[in-house]
């Protein structure tokens, strides 16, 4: 047992010797500790708030996936409905009277653009 005191009183004198006596030591310790303590608490609210700016990244995420997996879909349903227009106007064309027909319906458009084009410049 004295053994020990002779250790503690030894590392007590070397540590006095370094830091210039046994009170100062203590205060620059409380000094740090308390130091410390302010680190971890900053460092604790900067998790904190890393980690609620991580979870509102990936509910803006997983928002956006759906949103992107929606607008697919309804990408492939009207792919399907110009397939099936497509489809028609294919068979439109390919009869001769149809053809004829498709001719005269485009080109009443076509002569009412181009008298309003005419008209509206005199």
């Amino acid at each position: 047992m004295s053994h020990r005191r002779d250790q503690r009183s030894s590392r007590a004198a070397l540590f006095d010797d370094i830091e210039e006596g046994g009170l100062r030591a203590s205060s620059s310790r409380d000094v740090d500790e308390h130091g410390n303590e302010k680190a971890i608490e900053s460092l604790q609210d900067r998790v904190s708030f890393l980690k609620r700016l991580t979870g509102d990244v990936h509910e803006e995420v997983e928002s956006h996936n759906r949103l992107l997996g929606r607008m697919g879909n309804d990408m492939d349903a009207s792919r399907g409905i110009m397939s099936g227009t497509i489809a028609r106007f294919k068979m439109v064309f390919e009869k001769k009277s149809s053809r004829r027909m498709c001719k005269l319906v485009g080109s009443i458009p076509l002569s009412i653009w181009i008298s309003w084009i005419v008209f509206t410049n005199i």
